[in-house]
């Protein structure tokens, strides 16, 4: 969708679509000379407006949410990439892995 549509479907002003795109809160893909958003950043839209408008939270503290979304999102992703991993290995080394796994899981409830 473009800016203008992005803007109607979240009841926004161009100028907060713009403060949002400066503070680097979302990055719409550049086609053909012009900005197009995904469903992705609805969703961060979305929050973003929460945050703001919804929980008072000042622009400090979206940059702080926006970048530990961001972590999350890269860790669920690392996470994937072990589990095919482990996946692929055979079972002695899979069932080793999980006792390690519950071990530590064992700590970290200490």
């Amino acid at each position: 969708m473009d800016d203008h549509e992005f803007c109607l479907r979240l009841k926004i002003e161009v100028t907060e679509l713009e403060l949002w795109i400066r503070e680097g809160w979302l990055a719409p893909q550049i086609a053909e000379h012009q900005r197009r958003f995904r469903d992705a950043d609805l969703a961060r839209a979305r929050l973003i407006l929460d945050l703001t408008h919804g929980m008072g939270v000042n622009e400090a503290g979206v940059d702080i949410v926006m970048d530990l979304v961001d972590q999350l999102h890269g860790m669920r992703g690392a996470m994937r990439d072990i589990v095919t991993v482990v996946s692929g290995e055979d079972v002695a080394v899979q069932q080793r892995l999980v006792a390690a796994l519950d071990k530590l899981h064992t700590i970290w409830r200490m």
